[in-house]
């Protein structure tokens, strides 16, 4: 299973190169100059660009969508991006409009992008999305639109996708004890970079992340730029274990 690491952009290029984070996963919407070129060593093994959808259903931004497609389109062309989600947003322009700016990406970049599933698109759509593509995605993990009691509907879906040949991506799946339960063939988090935030730090235990340590409510921590550099180094133990 290969492990996405998410925003790395929330650090600079000092701090993540000398990592030699092997999957990265990035929004076009905070994509630096610096991990451009960063995903093109030989350090990158494979990287995968977001749409940036999830940021339009977080706010109530006003969003040229047609001007965002073609700007992203470019954006695909210009660096030769391989691997790309389509714009995934069913809840803000409705299903129809997200499958015509499917097709609009796919004809202009000549690629196939990966689609992301979400539970309203229901469950004969899943089944006719693994029949037409090589690589598709499970969404709504991350904001909460998939609950908990029902990741046990998971292995449905990826038995499906790998019957036709087709690999999945669990969008946002952090959760690394229930990770050799769910046979995704990738996932991503973000999570690695919240030590800062919540003052955790983490470990790789042989098997999965867990918390080491939390911080007092009552204390300030002290020298975030160790608890970030310590919390992704177990991240990249983690990673590097699930990739065998």
């Amino acid at each position: 299973m290969k492990v996405f690491l998410a925003s790395t952009n929330s650090r600079n290029a000092e701090f993540i190169i000398p990592y030699k984070i092997p999957y990265i996963l990035e929004s076009f919407y905070y994509i630096k100059d610096w991990q451009l070129e960063y995903i093109k060593s030989k350090d990158c093994k494979m990287f995968l660009l977001d749409s940036g959808a999830f940021t339009f259903m977080s706010n109530s931004k006003k969003v040229d969508f047609e001007d965002y497609l073609h700007k992203y389109i470019n954006f695909i062309n210009k660096y030769d991006i391989k691997h790309f989600f389509e714009l995934d947003i069913d809840s803000v322009v409705g299903l129809e409009e997200v499958e015509r700016y499917r097709e609009i990406l796919e004809r202009e970049t000549g690629k196939k992008s990966i689609p992301v599933w979400h539970k309203s698109r229901g469950k004969q759509y899943f089944l006719d999305m693994v029949k037409a593509y090589d690589y598709v995605a499970i969404g709504g993990i991350a904001s909460g639109e998939i609950k908990r009691s029902e990741y046990k509907y998971f292995p449905w879906f990826i038995e499906r996708a790998h019957k036709h040949n087709c690999k999945i991506h669990g969008l946002g799946f952090t959760n690394t004890k229930l990770l050799k339960k769910y046979k995704f063939d990738s996932v991503d988090s973000r999570t690695w970079n919240h030590g800062a935030i919540s003052g955790d730090i983490v470990r790789f235990n042989g098997d999965y992340i867990e918390t080491a340590l939390t911080r007092s409510k009552d204390k300030r921590l002290k020298h975030y730029s160790l608890v970030d550099k310590h919390n992704l180094a177990e991240w990249l133990k983690y990673v590097r274990y699930m990739d065998g």
